[in-house]
C-alpha cells in the first residue's frame, strides 16, 4: 500500500514540477516576446536574448533539483540506496546547472 502511495506521489510531483517549471520560465519570458521591438540597436535584442537564456537555464537546474529532491526523498522513504544516489546526483546537477545560469551566461553579455 505504501509503495503505491509512493509511486502516485512521485508521478503528481513529477507533473506538478514540470508545470511549474513551464509556468515559471513563461511568467518571466512574456515581457521579452512581448517588447516592442529597436529601431536600429542590435544589442538590445543580445541583452534580452541572455536575458531569455539565463531564465531557462536556472529555471532547467532548478526542476532537475527538485526532480533530484523527489528521487531521494522516495529512496529514503523505500530504504533504497540507488534511488538515495540518483537523487542526490540530480539534485547536484541542478544546483550546478542554476549556478551556471546565475554566473557565467550574464557574463556573454560582456562580449558584446
Amino acid at each position: 500500500m505504501f509503495n503505491k502511495f509512493i509511486k502516485g506521489f512521485r508521478k503528481v510531483t513529477q507533473f506538478f514540477s514540470v508545470a511549474a517549471m513551464l509556468i515559471f520560465t513563461g511568467i518571466f519570458n512574456i515581457s521579452v516576446f512581448a517588447a516592442p521591438a529597436a529601431p536600429a540597436g542590435g544589442m538590445d535584442f543580445f541583452t534580452s536574448a541572455i536575458d531569455t537564456m539565463k531564465t531557462l537555464v536556472i529555471a532547467l537546474g532548478a526542476g532537475l533539483a527538485v526532480w533530484g529532491v523527489i528521487n531521494l526523498l522516495e529512496g529514503c522513504g523505500n530504504d533504497n540506496p540507488g534511488a538515495k544516489s540518483q537523487g542526490m546526483k540530480q539534485l547536484m546537477a541542478g544546483a550546478g546547472v542554476a549556478l551556471v545560469g546565475i554566473m557565467l551566461i550574464p557574463l556573454l553579455s560582456d562580449l558584446f
